[in-house]
């Protein structure tokens, strides 16, 4: 890895504008999803959620705001501190990963039964666990890595972002493009290939190349956005999925 990534500039000037500013763009995509559909949730029947989607939610938030102050804190040259911090954030991810396939089953195993189920869109929830699962592990890995492991975990984070932009835009994307496998890639997914791609045109920018992490992390990621939604489409797919959740 280090013969590979040694040419690669670590830092540039803009790099204390850009990386904050990707973070910024996290929130935002997380803030236009979900606080529009918690108004109308919360006007319409109240927080009447399982007890799993608020501990996930808590746990997710969280990772955002250490995702911000690990972010300041090396804009700020406060190494020492971020690395301290690091530990919390490995346990967070943790956490993340744990109450995320949590939240999944109670809530797919909660609507079973009703108009709402769609058990075979667990391809899509489990896609993005594994996707920030591994992303994230291999960020902890590279840590020494400065260069690889920020972009690591922004990809890591970026990956979690389908909840946001299909609650954001997802009825418009399916009432253009349809229910199939390209009306679903463009509501889940194309706000995080956006994303993900934006990082590597600023690689491009200021650095005149991609770094080798960020290649493969960012294949990773569209790779298995393809899986996902090719399994959603798949008939055998939601007998797989009933059995899955227990049924």
């Amino acid at each position: 890895m280090q013969s590979n990534t040694s040419k690669f500039l670590s830092r540039h000037p803009w790099d204390r504008y850009a990386w904050p500013g990707f973070v910024a763009l996290i929130w935002f995509v997380i803030l236009m999803g979900f606080v529009p559909d918690i108004i109308h949730k919360f006007r319409k029947q109240g927080f009447n959620y399982p007890l799993a989607v608020h501990i996930h939610a808590a746990v997710y938030v969280s990772w955002l705001v250490l995702l911000t102050v690990q972010t300041l804190l090396i804009g700020r040259g406060r190494v020492g501190t971020h690395r301290r911090l690091g530990v919390v954030g490995a346990g967070l991810a943790a956490l993340v990963v744990l109450t995320g396939l949590i939240a999944t089953y109670v809530v797919e195993t909660s609507r079973l039964g009703t108009p709402r189920a769609d058990p075979a869109f667990i391809s899509t929830l489990l896609e993005d666990v594994l996707i920030f699962a591994s992303l994230a592990a291999a960020a902890l890995a590279l840590r020494h890595d400065a260069a690889a492991h920020k972009r690591l975990m922004l990809l890591a984070t970026m990956s979690l972002l389908q909840a946001g932009f299909i609650r954001w835009w997802g009825a418009a994307m399916y009432g253009t493009f349809g229910h199939g496998f390209v009306g679903g890639w463009m509501a889940d997914y194309l706000g995080v290939t956006l994303l993900v791609l934006g990082i590597g045109v600023y690689d491009v920018v200021t650095r005149r190349r991609l770094h080798p992490a960020y290649v493969l992390g960012a294949i990773w990621i569209l790779g298995w956005q393809f899986i996902a939604k090719w399994l959603y489409v798949s008939p055998w797919w939601k007998i797989v999925s009933l059995h899955l959740l227990g049924h």
